[in-house]
């Protein structure tokens, strides 16, 4: 086996055939990092004139003129190659320290331990703790899921091989009711062109203002679209609605329901019938006056209700962001965004539709249970990812990671 420098042509060809690809060790993901200062740098494993394993590498200079190395979902190898892994890392570690590294980071996109849609591990399923081990006996340090840069737990759907009718069927009936009931109010999800991602922007403001974490600026959605969009791999969508024809809809159901309860009979019998009636009729008045409460205050037709952010890059659907107006959290917009994007991957021949980040450990119903808990209810199952890993380069790392406690204290 042969450690080298390879070209990111070459590293290209190598990701986009490799199982364990991901959007974030794309070369794409290098140019963004390019932005705030990191240096991508591509190394491979050849055998036999073959490239059997590979990694992007971005590095940027933190302390002491020393440089910080990450490689985002990487590496791209068979990990289970115990021996392979031990090479490269014998042979990256000796790169890094050439290249001024303190330290390299990495949170291969490896499932840990399969589990079932309630985070169970499934007996007999899929397991990669030895890889764990082995990556501990090489003196890779684990990262606390808190530090982690990305997910460690998301949740899936498989679409391969499913129709849209099972898909639907296999969701909890209430989510279906409500996909049903977003159609029937007349919301429309529209993609977003490059020059109205500022409306996007804005709706992650209201929400990350409401829930607490910080926003991307516009900028990194404007680079993320003209680094992917041109391939089709990212996708923003905001969800809208026609208020007025919304409100008419509703003056209409009310009328239909008002002519079937002027129609029933004075029986007995009938009293059952004319309650639940009355109060489907008042629950009609009520939306019909807040449909008219946001007529009067917006002065215009069509609202904004909620806004995402997909990367689509095979063989995965990838739910990365979303934002909602709290006014508007009522119509349940996201989830009519979801069932569009699992139906787009079912048809574009996409093997699962990833629902991204959730809680770890949902068992104990952590915080924010209920981003599981939504997702959950289209079907699918939990994966936690083996995590992130740091390799210690040099005595610096001991001295900087001090530092860094200090300054979190």
């Amino acid at each position: 086996m042969e450690f080298q420098e390879i070209n990111e042509k070459e590293y290209r060809s190598f990701w986009e055939n490799h199982p364990l690809k991901s959007f974030l060790s794309s070369p794409e993901i290098a140019k963004l990092r390019e932005e705030s200062n990191w240096k991508a740098h591509y190394v491979g494993v050849r055998e036999n004139q073959k490239l059997i394993a590979a990694a992007m590498l971005l590095s940027h200079e933190r302390h002491l003129g020393k440089r910080e190395f990450y490689s985002p979902r990487g590496y791209l190898m068979d990990f289970e190659n115990l021996d392979l892994l031990a090479f490269f890392t014998k042979e990256v570690k000796k790169y890094v320290k050439n290249q001024g590294g303190y330290v390299l980071r990495m949170d291969p996109y490896l499932l840990y331990k399969q589990r079932d849609i309630d985070g169970n591990v499934v007996e007999g399923g899929e397991d990669h703790s030895r890889v764990v081990e082995k990556l501990l006996s090489l003196k890779y340090r684990r990262v606390p899921t808190p530090l982690m840069e990305q997910v460690g737990w998301m949740f899936c759907l498989d679409l391969k091989d499913k129709t849209e009718e099972e898909i639907l069927k296999e969701m909890k009936p209430n989510v279906r009711n409500i996909i049903h009931k977003t159609e029937k109010f007349g919301i429309v999800v529209r993609e977003l062109s490059y020059d109205e991602l500022e409306e996007f922007q804005s709706i992650m403001e209201e929400t990350s203002k409401r829930k607490g974490f910080s926003n991307r600026k516009l900028s990194y959605y404007q680079k993320m679209y003209e680094l992917f969009s041109k391939q089709g791999e990212v996708k923003f969508f905001i969800t809208e609605l026609n208020i007025k024809d919304y409100r008419d809809k509703l003056l209409d159901e009310k009328s239909e329901k008002e002519e079937k309860k002027n129609h029933l009979g004075e029986a007995k019998y009938n009293d059952a019938a004319r309650a639940n009636l009355e109060k489907e009729i008042a629950s009609l008045e009520k939306r019909i006056q807040e449909a008219e409460q946001i007529l009067s205050e917006k002065g215009t037709d069509v609202i904004t209700l909620s806004g995402s952010m997909f990367m689509l890059i095979q063989p995965e659907v990838i739910y990365l962001s979303s934002g909602n107006y709290e006014e508007y959290m009522k119509f349940n917009s996201q989830y009519l965004i979801q069932w569009k994007l699992i139906q787009y991957g079912i048809q574009h021949e996409f093997q699962r539709h990833n629902f991204y980040g959730i809680p770890e450990n949902i068992n104990t119903h952590p915080k924010d249970y209920g981003i599981y808990e939504f997702k959950r209810g289209f079907n699918g199952y939990v994966e936690e990812l083996i995590g992130e890993f740091e390799l210690p380069i040099s005595w610096h790392y001991t001295l900087f990671s001090l530092l860094h406690r200090l300054k979190r204290k």
